[in-house]
């Protein structure tokens, strides 16, 4: 490839040639450099890609992409600035794959919760429809058929794009792929063309990243302010901020909601540990998801679908046989009749909707308990207000670590406990050992209680001090129901 034809795409400032502007790939970290390699420098969140720059061309790169030229130049080497690098890395991706994105139907979802739910659903059911598919999600890529395991919620423009050209590649027709606002902000999928964007709701979380409520709204309208005419945005009217997402959007603006009155409506008829019957569009409906968080969830998988243009009976007919999402309110039974639900859920909004729904089927019946912790090195605000939620909606809560990261486990139940009030703290115990805190969780259980293991979900590991350690809350339940036996 050659710079020189992409110069007006990336709004170039200023170009210094001292070569022929040709590059073989583009890399951003300097580790990976080689011989005629492209270097686009990326202020981030922890390090400025500028310092690396005589790291890259001592490496062999040819063209530096940078949004400020040094003062010192290789003769060799041919400089470009722009006003965002990262922008500028997102475009060049997509070029550099051959704009693999406007060759397949890219739907992106955003919003706290459900994005996982939805993409995955969306990918499985179109697979059940008959057509090819990938995904990009939280637990794992999927292309057509082959899986890999997922490091972030969206990838890195080159590997973002990476995925999309082996999914075109594949003969994939659509692609799903969860959008986070970290992405939106950083420019992960600036060069992307999308048919359709998503927003599913906005609850409090990643607080430490955008500061303030108000720069993480902006960060999700970013994206639908983003899409083209031809594109779809769909949100949720039941969520406050639903409408707000799309008032700057050109796109075709579609609404979905169960409280509210929007394009695409549906209310629950019966709903069980097993399942829910679903009333849509005067259709009455089974589906194996649970709680009226679904509920939002299978109408804005059901909407995309139809706005994707396929047909409303056979999109009913295969919703009614998707699977819940790992680690998305997953159930597990004992011998002795207790039931635990092990769910992803790690904000106060996500747990109030498992605990109320957990209440609501439960009725009263039998006690909940609950085991949750709280990430480190995250947004700090969240935790009090996620202890004071489970305290209020169970009936013994259990306190204990999640990913305690670089954190002291210790520190992070403190904040916890202060969302805990007096009376509250009467049944509320705090056990730092997570798989003691489960465990003694099931010694508390008798028959009929519901336990809900909650803030790791499909995660198979617990990080401590920067080292990843094999933990799966399902595994933990399973042989303790074991040993009850």
């Amino acid at each position: 490839m050659n710079i020189k034809n992409y110069i007006s795409e990336i709004n170039a400032i200023e170009s210094i040639f001292n070569n022929d502007g040709n590059f073989t790939k583009i890399e951003f970290d300097s580790r990976n450099v080689k011989n005629n390699d492209m270097f686009v420098a990326i202020v981030g969140s922890l390090q400025d890609g500028h310092e690396y720059i005589n790291q890259a061309i001592e490496k062999g790169a040819s063209v530096i992409i940078c949004e400020k030229i040094p003062e010192t130049l290789n003769p060799k080497v041919s400089y470009i600035s722009v006003k965002s690098s990262s922008k500028a890395l997102g475009i060049l991706a997509s070029n550099f794959y051959d704009n693999p994105s406007q060759k397949l139907k890219l739907v992106g979802v955003t919003g706290t919760n459900g994005k996982t739910t939805i993409a995955t659903s969306l990918y499985n059911l179109v697979q059940k429809l008959g057509y090819k598919a990938g995904l990009i999600s939280t637990i794992q890529v999927i292309i057509d058929n082959k899986k890999i395991e997922a490091t972030h919620t969206t990838p890195d423009q080159l590997k973002l794009n990476k995925y999309l050209s082996e999914m075109v590649d594949s003969g994939c027709d659509y692609c799903f792929m969860e959008v986070s606002s970290h992405a939106i902000v950083q420019n992960r999928i600036a060069g992307l063309q999308f048919v359709g964007g998503v927003f599913t709701n906005l609850t409090h979380d990643h607080l430490d990243f955008h500061k303030t409520f108000k720069e993480y709204l902006k960060a999700k309208q970013q994206f639908f302010t983003s899409l083209s005419p031809k594109a779809f945005a769909i949100t949720n009217n039941d969520d406050k901020n639903g409408q707000v997402m799309l008032q700057n959007s050109k796109a075709k603006k579609i609404s979905y909601g169960i409280k509210t009155v929007a394009d695409y409506r549906a209310s629950v008829l019966e709903s069980h540990f097993e399942g829910m019957l679903l009333q849509i569009e005067n259709k009455e409906v089974w589906t194996n998801f649970i709680g009226k968080f679904n509920v939002s969830n299978i109408l804005s998988i059901y909407s995309t679908a139809i706005e994707l243009g396929f047909e409303k009976d056979e999109v009913l007919r295969n919703i009614s046989s998707l699977k819940p999402v790992e680690g998305r309110f997953e159930t597990l039974h004992s011998n002795n009749n207790i039931t635990a639900i092990v769910d992803y859920a790690h904000t106060p909004d996500a747990l109030e909707n498992v605990l109320t729904t957990i209440n609501e089927i439960n009725a009263g019946e039998g006690k909940v308990i609950t085991v949750v912790g709280a990430g480190g090195n995250r947004d700090k605000t969240k935790r009090p207000e996620m202890a004071c939620v489970a305290a209020e909606l169970s009936d013994k809560l259990i306190l204990t670590s999640d990913n305690p990261r670089c954190e002291d486990p210790e520190e992070i139940l403190k904040d916890m406990l202060k969302g805990v009030n007096i009376v509250q703290q009467k049944k509320t115990i705090k056990i730092t050992d997570r798989k003691e805190a489960i465990k003694t969780a099931v010694m508390l259980a008798n028959k009929g209680d519901i336990i809900l293991v909650a803030g790791k979900g499909h995660e198979k590991y617990q990080e401590i001090n920067g080292v990843k350690h094999h933990f799966d809350d399902k595994e933990v339940l399973s042989e303790i129901f074991n040993l009850l036996q």
